[in-house]
């Protein structure tokens, strides 16, 4: 029984996922949440009694996905420039295009943020794990300030997706761009350069 009631509240949180993403914070509804779940009418309410409860279920429940993500990644680390440029461009076009639901609640949940800062923890955390995982990168690639490097193609990363998710263009491939910050920061990367 607690193994159904804990499928049903993950299904129930997909879809309210999905929901945020592409209709936005005022299309998130119990009732919109309960149709995009295929559930009975109700069940959204059940789980998460206050609007309030369902965003905070929703950050918490992006942070175990986005962990989830990370844990079932086996690739290595970039092992040069050219790689680390193709692997964010590789990212930006994922969450752009079939992630795009997924990173539309982030960045939404990120503007409910300014007036509900309680939810800043569980988003941050997410952030970091990706702060961590560029710092390193950077910093096995010889980096002088991978703190700052990390920071920098973090930021740049997030706002090549917030930009394509915005302002649609249909032949959207970051990769050059990507490798002209990455040879800007690390050296070593010609603009224009392609690892495929």
């Amino acid at each position: 029984m607690g193994g159904t009631v804990a499928r049903r509240r993950e299904q129930v949180l997909d879809a309210a996922v999905e929901v945020l993403g592409a209709e936005g914070a005022r299309r998130l509804t119990y009732q919109a949440v309960d149709r995009a779940a295929g559930v009975p009418p109700g069940t959204t309410s059940n789980y998460f009694r206050t609007r309030a409860a369902l965003i905070d279920g929703i950050a918490e429940h992006l942070l175990a996905l986005e962990h989830s993500d990370r844990a079932a990644t086996t690739e290595p680390a970039p092992g040069g420039p050219g790689e680390l440029a193709a692997a964010l461009a590789a990212f930006a076009r994922h969450a752009a295009g079939p992630g795009r639901a997924r990173t539309a609640a982030r960045f939404a949940l990120v503007l409910e943020s300014s007036s509900r800062p309680e939810l800043r923890a569980p988003l941050g955390r997410g952030r970091q794990a990706l702060l961590e995982r560029s710092t390193e990168w950077v910093r096995r690639l010889g980096s002088g300030a991978p703190e700052r490097h990390g920071r920098i193609l973090v930021d740049h990363l997030e706002g090549v997706v917030m930009r394509q998710l915005t302002f649609p263009d249909g032949t959207f491939d970051p990769l050059e761009e990507m490798c002209a910050l990455v040879g800007g920061l690390l050296g070593g990367v010609p603009a224009g350069t392609r690892t495929d």
